[in-house]
């Protein structure tokens, strides 16, 4: 076609390259028709992806990421094949229960707890709210009726972020308490539990993401030079954690900030179980507060944090991740982590390779 990004794939998707060419001209101010020559596709398709796949930061007005829109055109892709059936989409008995009893104006929650009292010796009729929750919220188009997001307490088909003071609690949809992760996770025996946070600058307009693993203690940090909203704190978390082997995504623990309103997304796209701390219990991930007290050393409250480089983020990471620990008898969490994905415990996950 003539593009300098090349063509689209086969399956007349756009490619990552053309994305990014997409997001330079859009942002020196390129016509949609004028980016859809450059590029060899319709203007209509230029029109479309600008809508899909641009976010609003900080109440500003919507850029194109290229990254992000990646990341949904993959989602899309994923979750539009039959390949991939949800247990809902196997049973229609249990659909027809989930939809009757969202249409009554049970919380999926609520569902999700009834059904095990009601159908206790059938277990293809049991399904946890998060699993319902997805249905409605990430999959779009999945085997529960659309219209029936309006049933729920918030009334919205996407969750939405939003910035207010005051207490943070039940401001997420669909979260899951600690109170029901894992027992396993405690004993730290396994790699690819990780809790993580936000360490803010200068009047808190500024921030890093943390994310910290509770075997080791090995530390990877989110660059969020542009605000730390939802979108931004999902955008990131997913690029850096999708680089991590899937043995080492197994369950991350927040807080219940308002950074985390994708919770759902994130855990869609990373394969990952997301459990949230009790409100004002900054124990319940002490192992991330104990590194994020490290990590002051670098980054001081009183600083603009949107002015470190992602190289200095990884400069810094490195340091505490060779950093001898006193928990791990003096060896460091690099090191601890290579060892238990190198010869993990039988009852744990399996090798990495």
């Amino acid at each position: 076609t003539g593009s300098r990004t090349g063509t689209a794939t086969g399956s007349g998707r756009l490619t990552l390259a053309q994305r990014e060419e997409i997001a330079i001209m859009h942002a020196v101010g390129a016509s949609n028709a004028e980016i859809a020559r450059a590029i060899g596709v319709h203007r209509s398709t230029i029109g479309r992806e600008l809508a899909r796949g641009s976010t609003v930061i900080e109440d500003r007005r919507p850029r194109y990421r290229a990254s992000m829109a990646q990341t949904r055109a993959e989602w899309r892709a994923a979750k539009g094949g039959r390949s991939q059936q949800t247990k809902l989409s196997q049973h229609p008995d249990l659909v027809a229960e989930v939809q009757a009893r969202l249409e009554a104006e049970h919380s999926p929650e609520e569902i999700a707890g009834r059904l095990r009292k009601d159908f206790p010796d059938r277990p293809e009729m049991w399904v946890s709210h998060e699993t319902i929750y997805k249905e409605l919220y990430v999959q779009g188009r999945g085997t529960l009726r659309r219209d029936l997001h309006q049933r729920l307490r918030t009334g919205r088909a996407l969750r939405k972020t939003r910035r207010s003071t005051g207490e943070r609690r039940g401001r997420i949809a669909g979260m899951v308490n600690i109170a029901e992760r894992p027992a396993e996770v405690e004993d730290r025996a396994v790699p690819g539990d990780w809790e993580g946070d936000l360490i803010t600058g200068a009047s808190n307009k500024s921030a890093i993401g943390t994310l910290v693993e509770r075997s080791s203690g090995f530390v990877m940090l989110l660059h969020l030079p542009e605000g730390h909203g939802a979108d931004a704190v999902a955008e990131a978390m997913i690029e850096a954690m999708s680089r991590l082997p899937e043995v080492l995504r197994r369950t991350l623990t927040w807080d219940q900030g308002v950074e985390m309103t994708n919770h759902v997304q994130i855990a869609a796209a990373l394969d990952l179980d997301i459990y949230f701390c009790d409100p004002h219990s900054p124990w319940q991930r002490g192992t991330n507060e104990n590194t994020n007290g490290l990590l002051r050393q670098y980054f001081p409250k009183s600083s603009d944090l949107s002015i470190y480089a992602p190289d200095y983020l990884d400069h810094v990471a490195r340091k505490l991740n060779n950093r001898p620990r006193k928990r791990h008898d003096w060896d460091t969490p690099a090191e601890v982590l290579d060892r238990l994905l190198s010869h993990p415990p039988k009852h744990g996950v399996a090798d990495a390779g």
